[in-house]
C-alpha cells in the first residue's frame, strides 16, 4: 500500500505565471447537474449561451429566450447536433415589454414545458455620466434588469413550484456590491437583484426552490460593447477578468450546492469580502479618488 501511494501523483497548488497570475486546483470531474428543464433568458449572447451549453448535457427540454430570434436559431441547431435527445425551444421575446414577459408562461404551457431551472440572465448596461445619458437607453437598463427579473421571477414561481426541488439563479454583478460613479444605475440595479436574492432563498426555501445569485467580475463577453457608448471606454480589470465558461460554471455550482452567491474568481470573491467591510465614507473616498475614464460634464 506504501507503494501505491508513493507512485501516486501528488496534490499539487499550481501557479500559472503569465499576464494574470491565478492559482487553482486540479479540476475535479463535473457532475450532472439536478435540473431537467431549464429557462434561460438572454441566451442569444454571452452567458446565456453558456448557460444553454452547459446545461444541454443533463437537461431532457430546454427553453431559450431572447430578442434575437437568429441568434436563438443558431444556438438551438448547434445544441441539437450535440444532444440529439434533447428538445430546444426558442421563444423570442422582448423582456423589455411587459405583456411580451406576461405571455412568455402560456407560450411554455403551449409546448407542454415546465421549469425546474429559471435563470434570470438577461442584463443591459449603460457607462458614462448620469447628467449626459440618454433616458431611454437608462430606461431599458431598469426594464430588463429590474423589472423583468423581478416581473419573470413573479410569473414563473407558481410553476417551479410543481417540481419537488427546482432552482430560480439570478445573474448580479460585482458592482452590485458598490455605488459606481458612471455606472450608477447598472450598479444600483445589480444591488437590487442581490438583495432582492438573498430575500426570495429565505421565502422560496418553504417551497422547495433553491435561490442563488450569481455575481461576477469582468468578463470577456459583447456586455462592454453595448454598455459603453461612443468615445468612451470601460475601465479595464484585467486581473480580475474571468471566462465566460468559468462564470457559468460556477453560479450553477453555487445554486446546485445550496450556496447563496458566487462570486467568480479568487480577485472578485476578495474584493467582494472587502467592499463589504470598508465604512462608507472611505468607500466613497476611493471611489472620488479613482481615474474617470468617462467623459466628464461639459460646462
Amino acid at each position: 500500500m506504501a507503494r501505491n501511494a508513493a507512485n501516486r501523483p501528488p496534490l499539487r497548488l499550481c501557479i500559472h505565471r503569465g499576464p494574470r497570475h491565478r492559482f487553482s486546483l486540479p479540476a475535479m470531474p463535473a457532475s450532472p447537474l439536478p435540473w431537467s428543464f431549464p429557462l434561460v433568458t438572454g441566451a442569444s449572447s454571452g452567458f446565456g449561451v453558456e448557460f444553454a451549453r452547459q446545461l444541454a448535457p443533463s437537461a431532457r427540454a430546454l427553453v431559450l429566450t431572447a430578442r434575437r430570434a437568429e441568434a436563438l436559431d443558431t444556438l438551438a441547431d448547434s445544441l441539437r447536433r450535440a444532444h440529439p435527445n434533447l428538445l430546444v425551444h426558442c421563444l423570442p421575446c422582448d423582456l423589455a415589454c411587459p405583456s411580451e414577459r406576461r405571455a412568455l408562461p402560456d407560450r411554455c404551457a403551449a409546448l407542454g414545458f415546465t421549469p425546474d431551472l429559471l435563470v434570470n440572465n438577461a442584463g443591459l448596461g449603460d457607462y458614462g455620466s448620469f447628467a449626459q445619458a440618454n433616458w431611454n437607453k437608462l430606461a431599458q437598463v431598469l426594464a430588463v434588469n429590474v423589472e423583468a427579473l423581478t416581473h419573470l421571477t413573479y410569473l414563473f414561481v407558481p410553476l417551479l413550484g410543481r417540481h419537488p426541488a427546482s432552482g430560480l439563479l439570478n445573474v448580479s454583478s460585482l458592482a452590485g456590491e458598490l455605488p459606481m460613479p458612471d455606472f450608477a444605475v447598472y450598479s444600483a440595479s445589480k444591488a437590487y437583484v442581490t438583495r432582492l436574492t438573498e430575500a426570495l432563498r429565505i421565502e422560496f426555501r418553504p417551497r422547495g426552490i433553491s435561490v442563488a445569485a450569481l455575481c461576477p467580475g469582468p468578463s470577456p463577453t459583447a456586455f462592454g460593447q453595448t454598455a459603453q457608448r461612443p468615445g468612451e471606454v470601460l475601465p479595464s480589470a484585467d486581473f480580475a477578468r474571468q471566462s465566460p465558461e468559468r462564470v457559468v460554471r460556477c453560479g450553477l455550482r453555487a445554486l446546485a450546492t445550496g450556496r447563496p452567491d458566487s462570486f467568480p474568481g479568487a480577485a472578485v470573491w476578495w474584493t467582494s469580502r472587502l467592499l463589504r467591510l470598508l465604512p462608507a465614507p472611505l468607500l466613497r473616498l476611493i471611489l472620488g479618488l479613482r481615474p474617470r475614464q468617462a467623459r466628464p460634464l461639459s460646462p
